[in-house]
């Protein structure tokens, strides 16, 4: 339930308020990674070539999926703010145009990533993997229309506060997802072998599943709300309310990830052994980090109902707690990449694997640069995510692609290949531009919560 009453909370009242929301939405943001994250672990099982051509048309799925999905977490403040006034027919119609432009853009993106093997090409990568990367993405593009809608419905169930079943959808999505993977990539089960193909399958048929679980849900729990009523009728205003907040919300998803994507494709230009340990530290890293995402999501939610309320003693007492859960996140996570890094990425590897050492080797290292920016990187997604629930975007776009691509990009090159640091050199220059983002983005909510 939201929290409404004009009494004000203890610490510990702010923190059991955002566990209760963003547990679910944490295990869920898990779910939802463990189903990139099987794929890698399978792929990695059954070829190194197929995992590093995974790590690489993943990226560039998951590039346009998040950008995308902005539309997506444009719809959770203004349900938030909607649902806390008691405005039911605006919960409505931002949600049904939220879903309106998220496929909208799938339309658009899916297109892009059929033709990938030409642009894959130009970017100077490995034919093998190139042809390998293309195969995966003439399944996987279709996995975007769905995978969009998912994060629609999450969005609106997590502002009404209703995260449990989304856990528990997405968990069952993950078992589906290996059983499809270990029939699919490896011809078990009198299945074809169908490699990295077979795991593109089995990520689109989950997405599927999962959509229309969350609908049924949707459908089933928030009767009074209507949502799937009438769902071709345009409503061109709240189509622009949700376009307005999304976009900036896209381009600085698509600035964040699109700086991972770059290094990517750099890790590419080193050779197939260094893309596939980048993958799986990307992958271990990218596990942790939606522990931050989940926590950020309920500091959205949160800040939205202070919104709604204008409440702003309320909103920075709860802001300093999700931040406070999410630097105990970020110091553990320290530990460990430093602690255990060889068995954290050893896991993705068969024993027998030629170049398990090699991948090993590089693998380390760059856990070792992940953890220089954990700090950072969860400061940067929880004052996102509490800008978001303030309905601030466009400001955070411009931090975003400042601190990515005119500090990070440019420093990962420099240190990976001018100065001869390899791939340890790239990571260091994410953790730079992350650092950067971090620190901007938290003093402007800083500013903007002391204003209200």
């Amino acid at each position: 339930m939201s929290d409404s009453s004009d009494i004000p909370l203890s610490r510990a009242g702010h923190a059991r308020a955002i566990l209760i929301l963003g547990l679910p939405l944490i295990a869920s943001h898990v779910a939802q990674f463990a189903i990139s994250l099987t794929d890698a672990l399978m792929l990695g099982w059954y070829d190194v070539n197929a995992l590093a051509a995974q790590v690489l048309g993943g990226t560039m799925w998951f590039v346009l999926f998040l950008f995308g999905s902005g539309f997506a977490f444009a719809v959770m403040p203004m349900v938030a703010q909607a649902n806390e006034t008691g405005d039911g027919v605006q919960v409505r119609r931002v949600t049904r145009m939220g879903i309106w432009v998220s496929l909208m853009f799938a339309g658009l993106a899916v297109p892009l990533l059929l033709l990938s093997e030409v642009w894959l090409g130009a970017m100077g990568q490995d034919p093998l993997i190139v042809t390998l990367a293309s195969a995966y993405l003439d399944v996987a593009a279709w996995g975007l229309l769905p995978a969009l809608g998912v994060m629609v419905l999450k969005s609106y169930l997590a502002a009404l506060e209703r995260t449990r079943v989304v856990m528990w959808v997405t968990l069952a999505a993950v078992v589906v997802n290996v059983g499809i993977n270990y029939s699919l990539i490896f011809g078990n089960w009198g299945a074809p072998e169908l490699g990295i193909t077979g795991a593109a399958i089995a990520s689109v048929a989950v997405q599927v599943v999962s959509l229309i679980g969350l609908a049924g849900y949707a459908r089933w729990v928030t009767p009074e709300y209507e949502l799937f009523v009438r769902l071709w009728r345009p409503d061109w205003e709240a189509f622009g309310d949700v376009f307005r907040l999304g976009w900036p919300i896209g381009l600085t998803n698509l600035a964040e990830v699109g700086l991972f994507a770059a290094s990517s494709v750099m890790m590419g230009w080193i050779g197939p052994i260094a893309l596939a340990a980048h993958g799986v530290a990307l992958q271990i890293s990218g596990l942790m980090f939606m522990v931050h995402i989940g926590l950020s999501n309920a500091a959205t939610v949160r800040a939205g109902q202070a919104m709604g309320r204008r409440d702003g003693a309320r909103l920075r007492r709860g802001a300093g707690m999700a931040i406070a859960l999410s630097m105990i996140v970020a110091v553990v996570t320290v530990i460990l990449f430093v602690t255990v890094p060889a068995p954290l990425i050893g896991v993705f590897l068969d024993p027998l694997e030629p170049a398990r050492e090699e991948v090993l080797a590089i693998g380390v290292g760059l856990l070792a640069a992940a953890a220089l920016f954990q700090v950072m990187d969860a400061a940067q997604a929880m004052a996102l995510g509490l800008l978001r629930g303030l309905q601030d975007t466009r400001g955070p776009m411009v931090i975003a692609m400042i601190s990515y691509w005119i500090i990070g990009a440019p420093a990962s090159y420099l240190m990976g290949f001018t100065f001869g640091l390899g791939g340890v050199g790239i990571w260091l220059g994410l953790a730079l531009g992350l650092g950067v983002a971090g620190a901007l983005l938290m003093a402007r909510f800083v500013s903007r919560a002391r204003a209200l």
